[in-house]
């Protein structure tokens, strides 16, 4: 059975794989486009009302220790909005930053895990892989 240090190494992992040598506005892009990723992996099994509970609890955890996530936002049917917090981002301690990405990755991962008996962390684990940055050539290419 997964715990929250199964979750933990593996969100390690992606940061460690993903993130690190971004600006701390790219990083928060990927933070946004992973939890993005996230929560539609996990909205056709636990529904916009659960998601939504879970999403508040995670947030109100983060904000007790990441006074900085204040700005983020559950929304239904498009889960977790940071805009106030990207328009500050430049004056986010970077390492605290990371620290508060990797606290919201794991805390939502365990907390559906929990709820679930595990059920969809494999998934969510393959879909948190496959978010990463891309490129410039890829950029232009949209």
């Amino acid at each position: 059975m997964t715990d929250e240090s199964d979750h933990a190494a593996f969100v390690d992992a992606w940061l460690e794989r993903s993130t690190k040598s971004l600006s701390p506005a790219l990083r928060l892009e990927l933070f946004e486009a992973s939890l993005g990723a996230l929560w539609s992996s996990a909205q056709l099994t636990l529904g916009d009302v659960t998601l939504m509970a879970i999403g508040d609890r995670v947030l109100h955890n983060a904000v007790e220790k990441f006074p900085f996530f204040a700005g983020l936002r559950v929304e239904p049917n498009r889960g977790i909005q940071g805009q106030a917090l990207r328009e500050r981002v430049s004056s986010l301690d970077d390492a605290e930053l990371v620290d508060g990405i990797r606290f919201v990755l794991v805390e939502f991962l365990t907390v559906i895990g929990s709820l679930t008996a595990e059920l969809l962390t494999s998934d969510l684990h393959a879909e948190l892989s496959k978010v990463v940055r891309r490129t410039a050539t890829e950029d232009s290419k949209s």
